[in-house]
């Protein structure tokens, strides 16, 4: 069989393959976009995104059309739209205290979705499986009619070994080495495999791609749920490390001498220092007082007054503001992302962690980093889950059957 010509060591096919890549993420991530913008973003002429755009409609992957009246001159280009109803993942959170999972349609919209309370009842795998699996099943069956499943994300409180998701570590429920994702793929049944990623990874990459980070090529994400993790894209890159475990910044020690009890076994890390039963009891609350409400309700005393609750922000973020000076020092990020609970967090401790910031960071880091909190809210690790369920589609749209 005579080979394919090649460019530059590219065959043709491959070259195509990149260029359908790239306009699909393009309308994926960035929404509706006229040809002629198409054209310009990938730098090639008007006929070849005719081409390109004409391979996926054909695919049932965009719909073209004529834009609003703009009172322009002139014949307009025609719109390129993601077609939502088309193909969808299904995307699948699960945190320490909840598990969710959601339809969303490929442009990133969030179709319908369905969440159940998790009880703090340690290694449940057996149970969380068995929530999300009713939960996705009844997503897909009550998708739009012809409507194709094109790919399954999960987002996971915990170490995720790549390739196979299995929770190498989850500290926070005692998960150690559990088939997380293949036990989920088995019972959904749908002929794919469930994609797991660490959440704060993904929360990192729903910022970086859909949220307050879109444009940064440099950014650190500080997930707070029970205890804290870590996502850092570098280059407009996940930062993964050599086995994938990379970014752990919770566990980044900060307090050696007289430090907390963490869950990983080491005492002092960040997250013991930051996390939830830290703030909680340095505020007074009870033992028995969990979860992001309680987080909330001390920010919110904090506000109104309370001496106590001042005090535990005023503690919890003087740590805080430590771990993210040495991040911001090691990294050089553009921005720093406070999501899940910290964003309440920072909020009440604003001020302190930026005097240490102030304090301890390299001048000519201290003035590039931006400090904001997540764009996305709770659904930044559902959106990262997603996005992992899209992976396949967008790498090669015409290798996955839609239209």
């Amino acid at each position: 069989m005579p080979k394919s010509p090649t460019v530059d060591g590219q065959s043709a096919g491959d070259s195509r393959r990149r260029s359908l890549s790239a306009l699909l993420r393009r309308v994926h991530l960035g929404g509706p976009v006229s040809r002629a913008g198409l054209a310009e973003w990938l730098g090639v002429n008007r006929s070849t995104v005719l081409a390109l755009t004409t391979d996926l409609v054909a695919a049932g992957l965009v719909r073209e059309g004529f834009p609003e009246l703009t009172g322009r001159a002139g014949r307009p280009s025609l719109v390129v739209r993601p077609a939502t109803d088309r193909a969808y993942v299904l995307a699948f959170d699960i945190a320490v205290d909840r598990l969710v999972a959601a339809r969303v349609g490929l442009g990133g919209e969030i179709q319908d979705r369905r969440e159940a309370h998790r009880a703090r009842a340690g290694v449940d795998l057996d149970a969380v499986v068995r929530v999300l699996a009713d939960f996705g099943r009844d997503l897909h069956r009550t998708a739009t009619p012809g409507a194709v499943c094109v790919g399954l994300g999960a987002s996971y409180c915990g170490m995720i070994r790549p390739g196979d998701g299995m929770v190498r570590f989850g500290p926070d429920l005692g998960w150690v080495d559990q088939a997380f994702g293949a036990e989920l793929g088995r019972r959904l049944d749908l002929g794919l495999p469930v994609l797991v990623g660490n959440e704060a990874h993904l929360g990192a990459l729903a910022e970086h791609q859909r949220g307050v980070g879109v444009g940064v090529r440099n950014l650190v994400y500080l997930h707070g749920d029970v205890g804290v993790g870590g996502g850092i894209i570098v280059g407009g890159e996940l930062l993964g490390g050599d086995g994938g475990y990379g970014s752990e910044v919770g566990h980044m020690l900060v307090n050696p001498y007289d430090g907390r009890p963490c869950g990983c076994g080491s005492r002092g890390c960040l997250e013991a220092e930051v996390g939830e039963r830290a703030l909680l009891d340095a505020a007074g609350r009870p033992a028995d007082l969990i979860g992001r409400d309680a987080v909330r309700e001390v920010v919110e005393a904090a506000d109104r007054g309370e001496p106590a609750a001042r005090d535990a922000l005023r503690t919890v973020g003087d740590w805080l503001g430590i771990g993210v000076a040495n991040v911001i020092n090691l990294f050089n990020p553009g921005m720093v992302v406070f999501g899940g609970v910290l964003r309440e967090v920072y909020r009440g401790a604003a001020t302190h962690v930026q005097e240490r910031i102030a304090a301890n960071v390299l001048p000519v880091s201290r003035t590039r980093a931006q400090l904001r909190v997540s764009a996305l809210g709770d659904d930044a690790t559902l959106v990262g889950a997603a996005e992992l369920g899209f992976a396949r589609l967008l790498a090669d749209p015409l290798g996955v059957r839609v239209g």
